[in-house]
């Protein structure tokens, strides 16, 4: 079976979509095994010559300034981990809590934290064995770090909390049992090792960025469709235009454009007609999904430092003699960044509503019937498809309100500003799944009225109507449609799309 090597200074975006989605089975680097060997080496030798250190010998947050004795110091990292174990609302998916044992695991391959690399080979055995706790949503404010998820995290290790094996959610305990792992019992630093950090916000913030790329081009394929079908014209997707205002994404979506609509014989049908110029929605699709593309580029840069980054507390240096308590666990970082996910991706569901519109509205829609129903008056057709995209669209716009510009002070104001970062990420995963609805329903209805048309679109165009009509039959009366719904966000989610795009053309 194929392995990913974690040595905590080389992961990529991918290779977390690749464990998280995949099931890819990790492992650490022998370079690694001996930094957390030689870091937990240094870390009893600390406790064994008395030093005060901060949550080594000493208590947490507002309770630095007390001293805990040795024999007293296992039992504080596991009062740690149970009492910080806080969360609540539903868990997180499969899929990111994979990502973020995988990101806390990564972490620790960097041997700063002091963990034993026992422990720290416990939680990849949980991992490679599908073992997922049952880590709750809600309760992190995004410094220190996702205290509270990741302490859900670490119970299943220590044989508590519940866990999701197999297909069911059972106690960590059992869950622990039948995949024959031997719960750990902690020691000095262990706890905070374990739960101090941006892994949360990180994990789930990776995986949105990896679907919010692929929906950019999804957006292109959605957008083509709808302009081919509303018989308009591909013109001002001329490169000429888009050098002179030569934004990278602008002309990697201009250009996708004009291949996805190349050859085709329905824009060949009217060449000669009066129309000169498209409204906005269409005109201006790849000044807009090009703009997300660039700002999708920074969320990618600081995610990709992230997930390399060693962001517990206190961090250690053997080498240089130093346990430095810092402030790597502050999320703002990946609240901007992920803020911005946020509002960028809204912005593809809201310009693809109004192409909708183009193509519903009958005083816009070049000949097409009112909202493509069959029948008109006695169908109703995407008439109601247009308030389900325009309800998902305000929620958009209420969840696009940046968390990072909040912060309430904690612990007795020792942890007097925090960034909500882990908000930001589900934020942006939740406006991400509604996006994907929108561009779905768009898609469902681009072809829907190709189809009216008597004229075939490009060939490509065509090869993924071929796709969408094996899940989603042409409406020829009305129906229920939330199931055609349904299906058409499960195949924007997926690559299926793309690769038949990546056929014929490159899509970039």
């Amino acid at each position: 079976m194929r392995k990913i090597y974690i040595d905590g200074n080389s992961l990529t975006i991918e290779q977390v979509w690749d464990v998280a989605q995949n099931g890819t089975n990790i492992e650490l680097t022998e370079e690694s095994k001996a930094k957390v060997i030689k870091c937990r080496d240094y870390v009893e030798k600390v406790i064994n010559d008395g030093k005060i250190v901060y949550g080594l010998t000493t208590g947490f947050g507002k309770f630095a300034r007390i001293t805990i004795p040795k024999e007293q110091i296992a039992e504080l990292q596991e009062n740690l981990i149970l009492s910080h174990a806080t969360g609540v609302g539903q868990n997180f998916s499969i899929a990111e809590t994979r990502a973020i044992m995988l990101l806390r695991i990564s972490v620790l391959a960097k041997g700063h934290s002091g963990i034993k690399l026992k422990t720290l080979q416990s939680l990849i055995e949980m991992l490679n064995k599908r073992i997922h706790p049952c880590i709750p949503e809600k309760g992190s404010v995004g410094a220190s770090g996702d205290l509270a998820p990741l302490s859900h995290l670490a119970l299943v290790l220590l044989g508590k909390g519940k866990a999701e094996y197999q297909g069911e959610i059972i106690t960590g305990e059992e869950a622990m049992k039948r995949a024959n792992i031997t719960p750990i019992k902690l020691s000095a630093k262990e706890g905070l090792a374990l739960n101090n950090g941006t892994q949360v916000m990180a994990g789930v913030g990776a995986l949105a960025l990896y679907r919010a790329e692929n929906l950019c081009k999804i957006a292109d394929v959605c957008a083509a469709t709808t302009v081919d079908a509303l018989l308009g014209t591909p013109v001002a997707y001329d490169d000429l235009v888009h050098m002179l205002r030569p934004h990278k994404g602008q002309r990697i979506s201009a250009e996708n454009l004009r291949n996805l609509l190349s050859e085709s014989k329905l824009r060949s049908s009217h060449l000669d007609c009066d129309k000169v110029q498209d409204p906005y929605s269409l005109r201006c699709t790849p000044q807009v999904h090009g703009a997300v593309r660039d700002a999708l580029k920074y969320v990618r840069t600081t995610l990709e430092v992230e997930i390399n980054s060693a962001t517990d507390n206190p961090l250690i240096f053997p080498d240089q003699d130093k346990v430095i308590s810092g402030g790597n666990f502050h999320g703002e970082p990946l609240a901007f960044a992920m803020d911005t996910l946020g509002i960028v991706v809204s912005e593809l569901g809201n310009i693809s509503e109004r192409r909708m519109e183009q193509m519903f509205n009958p005083a816009l829609n070049n000949g097409l019937k009112p909202f493509l129903a069959a029948r008109p008056g006695l169908d109703s057709g995407f008439m109601i498809m247009q308030l389900t995209a325009a309800s998902l669209i305000s929620e958009n716009k209420v969840l696009a309100h940046p968390a990072s510009v909040d912060s309430i002070p904690t612990s007795a104001n020792q942890e007097d500003h925090v960034s909500m970062g882990t908000i930001s990420a589900v934020k942006g995963r939740n406006i991400l799944d509604n996006t994907q609805f929108v561009l779905g329903l768009e898609l469902m209805a681009g072809c829907q009225a190709l189809d009216e048309r008597n004229e075939l679109s490009s060939p490509v165009l065509e090869k993924v109507k071929e796709k969408i009509r094996t899940i989603v039959e042409f409406i020829e009366k009305d129906r229920i449609f939330t199931d055609d719904i349904n299906n058409m966000k499960a195949l924007i989610d997926s690559d299926s799309i793309i690769k038949i795009v990546n056929e014929k053309i490159n899509l970039r």
